[in-house]
C-alpha cells in the first residue's frame, strides 16, 4: 500500500485504515489508489477473511477532497463511455468477505458511500454521518442508489436532499449503524465482532453473502435455484468436510479457507 491507506493483517483479520488524518481522510487521487489497492488485495488475499475499515485521526472519511479532488474517483484511459463504472469497494467491487466499518468521526460523501457497502457499521459516540453534495450543487450519485437499500426510504432522502449530519445515537435508530460504543472501546468492539466472525467456515460465508446479495434482485424460484447451486459448490469444500468431521468428533473445526 501507499501511506495514504494502511493495511494490517492479523491472523485472518485485516484492518484498512484511510490515513490521511490532516486532511480528515479525503479522498485525492492518492488515497483513491491505495484505497483501491487495499481492497482488491483483501478480495484476492486467501488469508484474510475479514476486513476492518476505519480512518486515522478524527474522521473516518470526509469525502471527496475538494482542495485536491483531481482523480478521487481514479483515473483510467479512454472517453467516458470506456472508463469502467464499478471502479472500487464504494462503486460496486464485488467483495463477498464480510466487512465491517469502524467509524471513529466524519463519515461523508465517499466515506458513507464506502459504509452502505460495509456488512456491519460500528460507530463511535463522536461520528457523524452526512452527504453534503447538494450544498455543494452536486448530486450523490452511488449514495443516492445504495441508501435507499440500506435504510427506510425518508430517511434516506432526508439525508440526500438537505446534506445535513446526524450523529451516532441517530444513524442506530435510523438503522444506517448497528451499535454505537464509547470512542475508546471502538476498534476493540470491531475486532471482537471480527473474531466471532473468522470463528466460522469462510467459503459458507462468502456464499451466503453471495446468495443474500443476488437474490434481491432475482424472482424467488430463481433466486432459490441459484442458492442450490451455490449450497453444492460450497459443500464440495474441505472446509465443508472438515465441519461434517468435527462434529461427528465433537470438536472444533479447524478451517483453512479452502
Amino acid at each position: 500500500m501507499g501511506e495514504t491507506v494502511l493495511y494490517e493483517l492479523d491472523g485472518h483479520v485485516v484492518t484498512i485504515t484511510y490515513n490521511r488524518p490532516d486532511a480528515l481522510n479525503a479522498i485525492n487521487g492518492q488515497l483513491r489508489a491505495d484505497l483501491n489497492d487495499a481492497f482488491a488485495r483483501f478480495r484476492d488475499d486467501e488469508e484474510a477473511w475479514v476486513a476492518i475499515v476505519t480512518g486515522a485521526g478524527r474522521a473516518f472519511c470526509a469525502g471527496a477532497d475538494l482542495k485536491d479532488g483531481e482523480g478521487s474517483v481514479g483515473v483510467f484511459p479512454g472517453t467516458f463511455w470506456e472508463k469502467p463504472t464499478a471502479n472500487s469497494f464504494e462503486s460496486g467491487w464485488e467483495i463477498f468477505k464480510p466487512v465491517i466499518a469502524a467509524v471513529n468521526g466524519y463519515c461523508l460523501g465517499y466515506g458513507l458511500t464506502l459504509l452502505t457497502w460495509c456488512d456491519f457499521v460500528i460507530a463511535s459516540d463522536r461520528a457523524q454521518f452526512g452527504y453534503p453534495e447538494v450544498t455543494i450543487g452536486t448530486p450523490a450519485i452511488v449514495g443516492a442508489i445504495r441508501l435507499p437499500q440500506r435504510i427506510n426510504w425518508q430517511y434516506a432522502m432526508e439525508l440526500l436532499l438537505t446534506g445535513e449530519r446526524i450523529d451516532a445515537e441517530r444513524a442506530k435508530e435510523i438503522g444506517l449503524a448497528g451499535w454505537v460504543v464509547p470512542h475508546g472501546e471502538l476498534m476493540t468492539e470491531a475486532r471482537r465482532l471480527a473474531d466471532r466472525l473468522v470463528a466460522a467456515a469462510p467459503l459458507a460465508q462468502r456464499a451466503m453473502k453471495e446468495v443474500a446479495a443476488r437474490a434481491q434482485h432475482l424472482p424467488m424460484l430463481e433466486a432459490i435455484r441459484f442458492g442450490e447451486t451455490m449450497r453444492k459448490v460450497a459443500a464440495s469444500t474441505a472446509d465443508a468436510a472438515e465441519g461434517v468431521g468435527a462434529a461427528a468428533e465433537g470438536r472444533t473445526p479447524r478451517w483453512t479457507g479452502r
